[in-house]
């Protein structure tokens, strides 16, 4: 845990050194249920990370939880309570991202722990300037589910659009593994990849 936690911590610092850079291409997105979710936030510490097994190997995520703690709240909670168990990461595109957190399979489904959706979180010192950034996917402003993407490379046109609420802190390499698997249709794998379980930690 505490190892964990360092490499949290070392993470929050890289972060806050990293400068703008360059572009990438289309967003992450899903399609909109029909009802919003509640303003008031559920109750309960908000842990530092989660950790996601996948099929290809660990993913160490760290939550920026003082900066967005409703979207990292709704992170934890869907991993904790087994949500992101067996689900594929159902849309990937070389170099720019790959989306998971959609227990339909579709692209289409998925449901926050508020109620169907949820507001952005957006804060200006978390932008999408790095691989490995953590954001949630939407088909809209305050769209957002389940459903989340992490980055294969900087995409500063999604600043603004889609709430970034943690970073890999460890399993780059098994993000980038996800990241080249064999697409068709939709950007959907030939093959399923997915998240087997979590940790919250």
């Amino acid at each position: 845990m505490d190892k964990i936690k360092k490499i949290f911590k070392s993470g929050d610092e890289k972060h806050a050194e990293h400068s703008s850079p360059a572009s990438s291409s289309t967003a992450p997105s899903h399609a909109p249920a029909a009802a919003s979710a509640p303003s008031s936030s559920t109750g309960g510490e908000i842990p530092d990370g989660v950790v996601l097994h996948t099929t290809l190997g660990d993913i160490t995520i760290a939550l920026y939880k003082d900066q967005t703690p409703r979207t990292c709240k709704n992170f934890a909670e869907l991993a904790r309570t087994g949500k992101y168990d067996n689900v594929i990461f159902h849309r990937i595109i070389p170099g720019f991202m790959i989306q998971g957190g959609d227990p339909t399979g579709t692209g289409r489904g998925g449901a926050s722990i508020y109620g169907a959706k949820f507001e952005d979180e957006f804060v200006s010192s978390l932008k999408h300037e790095d691989k490995g950034t953590l954001s949630m996917a939407n088909s809209g402003p305050g769209t957002n589910g389940s459903q989340f993407f992490i980055t294969l490379g900087p995409t500063p046109h999604l600043n603004g659009k889609h709430t970034v609420f943690g970073h890999v802190a460890q399993g780059m390499d098994v993000v980038d593994k996800l990241g080249s698997v064999r697409t068709g249709s939709g950007d959907r794998p030939v093959s399923e990849v997915k998240i087997e379980r979590c940790d919250v930690v």
